[in-house]
């Protein structure tokens, strides 16, 4: 069994897991961090497979979590995309009030874009023809900070940039046990190679959820797993074959493991060229034992919390939404970004539409309970997955309150007409035949036992444990703030534990 020492690991290497391994080596150079991800790559899961959006702040109530980081994150992004060449552009979005009944919640949100100091300004029927000719409203705000980018380059960057600040990236490595004794945590891991598994993309629900400013090291109960990983009675001792200080981009492997570096074809991955990009793959049975222990595993966020002994207080319950895309020929539709105006009583910001950075234009999501933690289709089940989400108490509690709701959204699913006819209460002109299925992604939400939708960032910590256990949208409009401040409680432990 091959050993591995370091500092500080991250499961998950979503573009939350990357910020967080990339602010560690900005703030604490030789600080040695290794980031596990189950998959041959970065941004797989959540960062990969959402619309692109770099979210302005405007839905989030002052004083959340989501305010702050998205508020602070959406002109960091903007920023991190033009220093790294990364597609981007800052378009502006119209939220459209297609409804009398929805002006309240338009005038409240104007009213909050206010108090954010986000630039919004009032439309009417004829201001919005003229930035949007095809769409239909009887109100509508424009939103000049929202824009679009490649976050699945911005994770490959970022991959790239701690990598290069001495972090090991290793893909293909699901995390299969951890164990835990006072200042050290060992996880063993196998190659994964894309199984289902623990390591993952970005992070989701949590034990004591921890407010701005909140004192750090703060937890609940920790349950040492000393037999949790084989038959080694010595498996979370110190390793002599560690994987060492690298800095400045030279990368140390111990036996087990081999490296390659990755190839940047595309032209989305143009900030990586040139970089010391290494690639990192697991052995057959891997331990890394480490100081600290930072989870961002996303879907799979729940389960590792309990594996590492914690009772995360919430479940994952995972909600896939569906996408279609606009005929080449009918893109001329949409010239920007087009959004309904959203119901409070839900997390999700309902259809809309998106143009992305290749001029495609996306229509989504809707949102239906997933089959599978990684289910993007209906003919994707998996007992186990379905059969949790059908034991927890919350997810009932979810259907009996929101059942109406929920069969509007399993009709679009099931109806493409069903679903054209909800576009058509924004852009009329749109027909059936101008949709195309596109790829879905499928959203970690967070549900805690009463089937409350954890609607803010949740971030929790246990003994020489970070959880990141609610980070859906706008997480990867956040993903460089959000990364430094669990950054920042990661180091914290460590200071604490060297104290």
């Amino acid at each position: 069994m091959v050993a591995y020492d370091c500092d500080v690991l991250v499961i998950g290497a979503g573009i939350v897991g990357l910020s967080t391994a990339y602010a560690i080596t900005r703030a604490a150079p030789g600080t040695r961090v290794v980031v596990l991800e189950k998959e041959p790559g970065p941004a797989r899961h959540q960062t990969g497979r959402n619309s692109g959006v770099i979210h302005s702040g405007i839905y989030y109530p002052p004083g959340s979590l989501k305010a702050r980081f998205a508020l602070q994150g959406s002109a960091e992004m903007v920023k991190f995309c033009l220093d790294h060449a990364i597609p981007h552009e800052v378009t502006g979005k119209l939220i459209v009030a297609t409804d009398r009944a929805e002006l309240p919640r338009l005038h409240g949100l104007i009213q909050r874009g206010r108090e954010h100091g986000i630039p919004v300004r009032e439309l009417g029927p004829t201001q919005i023809a003229a930035y949007e000719p095809e769409v239909s409203g009887l109100a509508a705000i424009h939103v000049g900070t929202t824009g679009i980018a490649d976050f699945g380059a911005v994770a490959r960057c970022l991959a790239a940039l701690a990598t290069d600040g001495g972090a090991h990236v290793v893909y293909g490595s699901e995390v299969t046990a951890i164990g835990r004794r006072a200042g050290r945590v060992a996880v063993r891991a196998s190659a994964g190679g894309g199984r289902r598994g623990f390591g993952g993309a970005r992070g989701a629900g949590g034990t004591r959820p921890a407010a701005p400013g909140a004192a750090r090291g703060a937890g609940g109960p920790a349950h040492t797993a000393p037999d949790s990983i084989g038959t080694a009675p010595d498996w979370i001792g110190t390793a002599p074959d560690s994987i060492g200080t690298a800095s400045g981009g030279a990368h140390t492997v111990a036996a087990g493991a081999h490296t390659a570096h990755e190839a940047s074809s595309a032209s989305s991955d143009a900030a990586v060229r040139g970089s010391s990009d290494t690639v990192v793959r697991a052995s057959s049975d891997t331990v890394f034992r480490a100081r600290v222990l930072i989870n961002c595993a996303g879907l799979h966020c729940d389960r590792v919390a309990r594996m590492a002994g914690d009772a995360p207080g919430m479940r994952i319950v995972p909600f896939r939404g569906e996408y279609y895309t606009l005929a080449p020929a009918r893109a001329s539709l949409v010239r920007g970004l087009v959004y309904p105006v959203p119901d409070p009583a839900f997390p999700f910001l309902g259809v809309h539409l998106t143009r992305g950075i290749d001029g495609s234009v996306h229509i989504g999501p809707n949102a239906v309970p997933a089959l599978a933690r990684e289910g993007y289709d209906w003919r994707t089940v998996r007992p186990a997955d379905l059969a949790g989400t059908l034991a927890y108490p919350g997810s009932w509690h979810i259907a009996r309150r929101h059942w109406r709701y929920g069969a509007g959204e399993l009709r679009r699913s099931l109806s493409r007409r069903a679903f054209t006819e909800a576009v058509r209460r924004l852009l009329p002109a749109v027909r059936e035949e101008d949709i195309r299925p596109a790829p879905a992604g499928v959203r970690a939400q967070a549900v805690l036992p009463d089937g409350t939708l954890a609607d803010d960032f949740l971030i929790t910590e246990t003994p020489s444990i970070v959880h990141v256990l609610n980070a859906p949208s706008p997480a990867a409009t956040a993903s460089l703030p959000i990364g430094r401040e669990i950054a920042a409680r990661a180091l914290a432990m460590l200071e604490g534990a060297d104290g």
